[in-house]
This record gives structure tokens, sequence and C-alpha cells, in this order.
């Protein structure tokens, strides 16, 4: 449809030439992620019914009524930590991912262009990872209903993680929420444009067709990425007890869920569902702000 290779590496020179290209993707990346929030706070009640499934391997009505039996006032606890790393998550993925693409774009002669977003991608992803793991501890500890009397507060919290050294504190887990983020952000980007093209030519709208992108991406991602986040949730969730390595942490996992790959599972439709539903919304909105902008 008039593409060519020099036509490609043309408008990429002048891509890479525009000194406003750099910032607009961190903007875009987090206004679509400031906008996909609302999705945050309302399937929020869903994801904390995932993560007492996930900690516990309890049933879906014994969760809900343990959550009703806590009361309204306490649903909403631990909400603040993923509504900033929303936002700042957005801002920083999507715009470094675009950074590092065209820093890797000068190495297309010796990389197949294909492979340079994913590439691109896994970098942003280790990134996320080093920036966002305190965030996701102090999330999963505030969402853990034990640790209400002896940690009532986000503050209450910080000061206890700082007294433990990084790797028992701010960054327990530190390991499997690398894999996950560096892994899932290299998926995400490898797979966007070639599934949302496809989707195009089979006649679906750019709006529609990036959506459906998103969630089909997600959905592939969280699936075989999904016992990881049962892991770091089950390492992160408690503070000061038994401080077991990657690998011990692993074995007691497995066993605690009668090394049953089901159970090990448990919850992980509604979590799926969420993912799928906030990032094909945030992915409409990012390629619509591009579009709009090129």
């Amino acid at each position: 449809m008039g593409w060519s290779p020099a036509n490609s590496d043309k408008e990429q020179h002048q891509k890479d030439a525009d000194p406003t290209a750099w910032f607009r993707k961190y903007k875009h990346g987090g206004t679509s992620s400031l906008i996909s929030t609302l999705t945050t706070v309302m399937t929020f009640p869903i994801y904390k019914t995932v993560f007492r499934q996930q900690l516990h391997s309890s049933g879906f009505r014994e969760t809900v009524a343990q959550l009703n039996k806590e009361g309204p006032l306490k649903l909403y606890r631990g909400v603040a930590p993923p509504l900033l790393m929303k936002t700042l998550n957005g801002t920083l993925l999507f715009g470094l991912q675009g950074t590092l693409l065209q820093r890797l774009s000068r190495a297309e002669s010796i990389l197949p262009g294909t492979v340079l977003p994913a590439l691109a991608g896994l970098g942003a992803g280790v990134v996320e990872a080093l920036i966002f793991t305190p965030f996701e501890r102090v999330q999963n500890i505030l969402q853990n209903s034990g640790n209400d009397r002896s940690l009532p507060t986000i503050r209450s919290i910080l000061v206890r993680l700082r007294s433990e050294n990084l790797a028992q504190g701010f960054y327990r887990a530190f390991l499997p929420i690398l894999a996950r983020n560096a892994l899932g952000s290299s998926l995400y980007f490898g797979l966007k444009d070639p599934v949302s093209s496809a989707l195009r030519e089979q006649g679906l709208s750019p709006v529609a067709s990036s959506f459906f992108s998103g969630v089909f991406n997600s959905m592939v991602i969280s699936l075989p990425l999904y016992p990881m986040s049962v892991l770091v949730a089950n390492m992160q969730a408690k503070v000061g007890e038994e401080k077991l390595g990657l690998r011990a942490s692993m074995q007691k996992l497995w066993r605690a869920r009668q090394c049953s790959l089901i159970l090990l599972y448990r919850g992980g439709s509604l979590v799926i569902l969420r993912s799928c539903i906030s990032w094909g919304i945030t992915t409409a909105i990012y390629d619509r702000l591009e579009n709009r902008t090129n």
C-alpha cells in the first residue's frame, strides 16, 4: 500500500529528528493510562477478590464472604498504590519503549525490524520492574487483612519496610516481578501492531482493532504469566515472617496448592478479564492519540 523500506527509513529518520517525538510517547502513554484508571477503580473489588484467592487459595464465595464481613470501608484499602502506579506505569512503559525503539532502529541492519519493538519492550519491562516493585510490595501488604492491625497505614508500612534490607523489604519478590514484567512487555509490544494491522485488514475500525489488539495481547500474556503473579502475592503480602528464598517460596506455594495447576490458577479468570478490559482501553486510547499527531 505504498510502503517501501526507503520510505520507512525516511519516516523513521524524520521522527528521530523531531525533538518532541520522545516526549509525545511519554505523554500519550500517561494520558491513556490515566483515563483507563477509571476501570482500575471500577474493577478493584474484583482485583482484591483475586488477590485473596491467590493468597489463601480460597473459593470465590468464601472470599466474597470474607470481604463482605470486613465491610465496605476496607474494600478499597490498597487502591491508592495501583492508581498511582497505573498512570506512572503507562507513562514510563510507552515512553521508554519508544525511546529504546528509536535507539535500536539504528541497528536495523543487524536485527530484523520486526524484532525491535519486542526488544525495546523487554528493556522497558526491566526498568518498570526496578521502579515499581516497591509500589507492588506496599499494595500487597495493604490488601492482606492479616496486616490491618500491625500495619494500618501506608506510613506504618513504609517505616517497617525501611527497617528491612532491600531484598526482604521494598524489593521482596523482585526476580519473579522482573521476569513477569520483562516478558509481558516484550510480548505486548511485539504483538501490538501486527495484531492491530491484521484486524484492520479484516474490516475493523482503527479504534476497534487497537482495542481488540490490547484485549488479545493481554490474554496471551496473562495466561502463562499468571502463576508468577500468584507467587509475587504470596511472597510480598507478609512482613517480618519467614524469609524464604525464591526457590523455597515456589516449592511452598506448589505444596499449598496441592501440586495442582487448577488450584494455582484459582481466580485467574477474573484477573485476566480485568487485565483484558484495562489494556484494551489503554491500547485504543494510546493508538488514537498517536494517530492524531502523526
